[in-house]
């Protein structure tokens, strides 16, 4: 094969056929017409010299070459978009540049506003568009498309750069009239009703099943190393929610400290130490390879970072 003769937008439309798995989709996506896309998927096959996608009662499956072939050419495309990308001067005070953020709700609250205040006295036409981690997907990270995503995250691509901006302990919120303020102990939390928090990662949460510890998170998993487990009454995936949740002197909410610390001076509210060790949690900020060396992305980064470090 002379390397010389390959079309390179071949290798775009591979990426988005295996993606999609569907011809008039990947269509969509590179904005060309079916009859377009259907061509260049009869080009790949000769080139390939495979069928690259099958027709099954299922629709369309990827063979096993074009599986091998799949991070291949996507780091091809990422290396060369990061190639060719125009460097120029980035002046944050003038510039009306529209950052697209996924936060969950708890970076959101705690990270975002002081975030948001410094933009608006230094980068004052800038604007934010912050989404939420069921509006996203790892692709729209990978792409570009959302320039980062702040969150609690389980597992990541290695592609993504990362960067943890703080480690955050837990604390008990619940309201301050709860009679187990005098005796808040182990015990009295287990005896207690609770409310389970938590959205890590991407995409839409699937309901939870309250003995699959090991799907439950730091607070249940830290609680089963002592061979105990609480009793959950309500699961949500929203921290203002589980907040709310738990103005009731029947509730408690076990959550990061820095979204407990929100209500630290309502005295309607009682904030209280755990009284068993639950291993820190780390808030990341991941990003694409495509933005790494962007200068306007350089500075958000380090904004963001700058303000976490003073949170």
């Amino acid at each position: 094969m002379n390397i010389a003769n390959i079309d390179l937008n071949l290798l775009v439309a591979f990426d988005v056929l295996l993606r999609e798995k569907n011809v008039t989709r990947a269509a969509g996506q590179l904005n060309i017409t079916q009859p377009a896309m259907s061509n260049s998927l009869k080009r790949l096959r000769t080139l390939l010299n495979d069928p690259v996608l099958v027709r099954t009662s299922e629709g369309m499956v990827a063979t096993e070459r074009a599986n091998q072939l799949v991070p291949t050419v996507s780091n091809i495309l990422r290396e060369l978009k990061e190639a060719l990308q125009k460097v120029e001067e980035f002046e944050a005070y003038t510039s009306n540049r529209v950052f697209r953020l996924m936060a969950s709700d708890y970076a959101a609250s705690t990270l975002l506003p002081p975030l948001l205040e410094k933009i608006n006295k230094i980068a004052p036409n800038i604007t934010i568009d912050i989404m939420t981690p069921s509006d996203v997907t790892f692709h729209d990270v990978e792409d570009g498309k959302i320039d980062m995503a702040i969150n609690l995250f389980n597992q990541l691509p290695q592609s993504f750069h990362q960067k943890v901006l703080w480690h955050d302990s837990f604390s008990c919120l619940t309201r301050s009239s709860n009679p187990i303020l005098t005796t808040f102990n182990l015990e009295s939390y287990l005896a207690s009703k609770h409310v389970w928090v938590s959205k890590t990662g991407f995409g839409v949460g699937l309901g939870m099943n309250p003995k699959e510890v090991q799907k439950l998170g730091w607070v249940d998993e830290a609680l089963a190393k002592l061979d105990k487990r609480r009793d959950i009454k309500i699961f949500t995936r929203n921290y203002h929610l589980a907040m709310q949740l738990a103005h009731d002197d029947q509730i408690i909410a076990t959550l990061p400290k820095k979204a407990a610390m929100l209500h630290k001076d309502d005295p309607g509210y009682a904030i209280l130490e755990p009284p068993f060790a639950i291993p820190d949690l780390e808030l990341k900020m991941i990003w694409s390879p495509l933005l790494h060396h962007e200068p306007s992305h350089i500075w958000f980064r380090n904004l963001v970072v700058e303000t976490a470090q003073q949170c």
